[in-house]
């Protein structure tokens, strides 16, 4: 059953997976104006807001599965998991498509901030009725003809995709499955809630070691014009969608890390 704290958990999943996808249309926006740092400060702020949103979903989620402890439907908790999930996937695929949008988006912003220089003023201006004209004006749609070539781009390998995507299933199944684990062995519940970075820890190694310096130096690439632009945008919409099947994949994962992290919060 959906009712309202459900839809409140599945809208800040959504937040925070959306803003996570539209990051690579800030480093498209950055090869575009050749200005990286300026349009990494401004996508931080977007990143503030997703993370202020992530520090209230655990405790919706654990009141969630408090609830249905208590009131015995604790068999309903795995489809309300899996839900939560299905929300990541359905806002990274969001995510993707506004991307061309979100590149647009960010350009017109580093623009007027390099004029402006107030943050406060950015923000009111995107709230502004000429804020709504710029995002009318720079809708678009992913063009599917940067994935007309198979040849994979410079920088970019099937490791590397296939990395992305565990590393992405990981990190959103880590902190469900550690809740979830809370219902498999309610005795550790508080033990299974912390043990979240028995699957995160690895993720994060995975993404920020091995992953991110990739694209990092591709992104050098492209500035620099090692790389070109076409070339640059078939990468990140392939980087996109190995993060798009990291999070389908992560439903499959919910139940094995579940039990895995239930294990180690009475065994070990």
């Amino acid at each position: 059953m959906i009712d309202l704290p459900l839809v409140t958990i599945l809208l800040l999943t959504g937040f925070i997976n959306l803003i996570g996808a539209l990051a690579y249309a800030a480093r498209i926006a950055g090869v575009r104006t050749r200005r990286i740092a300026m349009s990494f400060a401004l996508f931080n702020i977007l990143v503030l807001f997703s993370r202020t949103s992530n520090s209230f979903l655990g405790p919706f989620l654990a009141k969630r599965i408090e609830t249905r402890i208590h009131d015995g439907s604790g068999v309903s908790l795995f489809i309300d998991m899996q839900f939560v999930l299905a929300a990541a996937s359905v806002a990274t695929l969001v995510g993707i498509l506004l991307v061309p949008t979100g590149q647009r988006m960010f350009a017109a912003a580093i623009g007027w901030y390099q004029t402006n220089r107030s943050t406060t003023k950015l923000a009111v201006k995107a709230m502004s009725p000429s804020g709504l004209r710029t995002f009318r004006r720079s809708l678009r749609i992913p063009s599917l003809g940067h994935l007309k070539s198979w040849r994979m781009p410079k920088g970019i390998s099937w490791g590397v995709l296939i990395a992305n995507c565990l590393a992405q299933s990981l990190l959103a199944v880590g902190v469900v499955a550690s809740l979830y684990a809370g219902f498999l062995a309610p005795e550790f519940r508080v033990t299974a809630s912390q043990l979240s970075a028995l699957i995160n820890g690895f993720a994060t190694i995975l993404l920020f070691a091995f992953i991110d310096p990739q694209l990092s130096v591709m992104t050098d690439d492209a500035v620099e014009g090692k790389v070109g632009e076409g070339e640059f945008r078939r990468a990140i919409m392939l980087i996109s969608l190995s993060r798009l099947a990291g999070t389908i994949l992560a439903q499959l994962l919910l139940m094995p890390a579940a039990m895995l992290i239930a294990y180690v919060a009475v065994h070990v």
